[in-house]
């Protein structure tokens, strides 16, 4: 008897046993791969390696920096060349200007950035017009930067010889200079500077002491003509800051000087505070008044309506009694 139905039957169960041989076959050719791959990093040699490896490591770095800052455009080769401190973190040295000796440096520190004083241009010609013989002859110089306007007097011209006191002279060229500062609101700085020829007085122990006393004395004659102290700041540099060499007699003579530098920021004064009036009492209005804070604080010993007693400060309460002292 022939039964076709059986047979397909046969057919479609044996088609679906042998499904996972697809299956299989892919799992062993990922496997292959693996193998393959393990193998030939296996044989490749040392150095080739790690260039490869820092290679990838490189690339991923660099893509991740890109993310992180935004930059586009840059090729993801890296950067091979050697790089010095000074490329990679800059100079961390700033121009070394001397040690500074600062009145009211706090006030300073705070200077309102954004409040600008009187044109350093227009006083520069104001202050050359004044000492244009002492420039003329070498004996002041008068120079403007971006933020300064300094004005830089010969201290032979102002002292004498290992003297912190002022002379006529300096009195006069202050008077001059002081009728245009005046007129002027702007901060400003007078900075001593010496010489390399060593001094040892009991006065003036080095230079370091010399260079701010002659700061000082020109302050205070600044000062004593009308300058707000408030404006004014001292910096003493001794020998360490020269303007020439100290081989020479020329040399040193250029670099015993005082220099009064001019800021380009104003300083304001703050507005003093309205005094409040001071109310005087009479001598009887004020025993009245101890003698109510002293019964207000005065010490009680209060009765209780149902026995017992309270000590307090405050008046008796109605029902309360009071004993009489005795």
């Amino acid at each position: 008897m022939y039964r076709p139905r059986r047979s397909v039957a046969i057919e479609a169960d044996k088609s679906d046993t042998e499904r996972w041989l697809v299956s299989y076959a892919d799992y062993m050719t990922l496997l292959f791969a693996l193998f393959l791959l393990l193998y030939s990093m296996a044989t490749m040699e040392k150095e080739q390696f790690k260039k490869l490896q820092d290679t990838i490591s490189r690339v991923f770095i660099e893509a991740t920096d890109k993310q992180e800052t935004g930059i586009q455009g840059q090729s993801v080769q890296p950067d091979i060349h050697p790089q010095s401190d000074f490329e990679l973190y800059g100079s961390g040295l700033e121009d070394a200007t001397g040690p500074t000796l600062l009145a009211d440096n706090a006030k300073l520190e705070h200077i309102d950035r954004t409040k600008r004083g009187s044109p350093l241009a227009a006083m520069q010609k104001d202050i050359n017009r004044a000492l244009r013989s002492l420039v003329e002859s070498d004996l002041a110089k008068v120079t403007l930067d971006e933020d300064w306007l300094t004005i830089e007097l010969s201290s032979g011209l102002l002292f004498s010889s290992g003297s912190a006191n002022s002379t006529s002279s300096a009195s006069a060229v202050m008077t001059e200079l002081t009728a245009i500062l005046k007129q002027t609101n702007n901060y400003l700085r007078v900075r001593g500077y010496t010489d390399s020829v060593p001094i040892r007085t009991e006065q003036f122990p080095s230079n370091w002491e010399l260079s701010v006393a002659r700061a000082a004395s020109i302050v205070r004659l600044l000062e004593e003509l009308g300058i707000a102290p408030e404006r004014m700041a001292i910096e003493g540099y001794g020998q360490y800051a020269p303007f020439a060499e100290n081989t020479t007699a020329q040399g040193r003579s250029q670099n015993r000087k005082v220099v009064i530098a001019l800021s380009k920021y104003a300083y304001e004064p703050v507005a003093a505070e309205t005094p409040q009036p001071v109310v005087v009492q009479s001598a009887k209005e004020q025993a009245a008044e101890e003698a109510a804070e002293q019964e207000q604080n005065k010490i009680r010993v209060i009765r209780l309506p149902h026995g017992g007693i309270r000590i307090t400060t405050r008046p008796p309460e109605p029902g309360e009694e009071e004993p009489a002292s005795q």
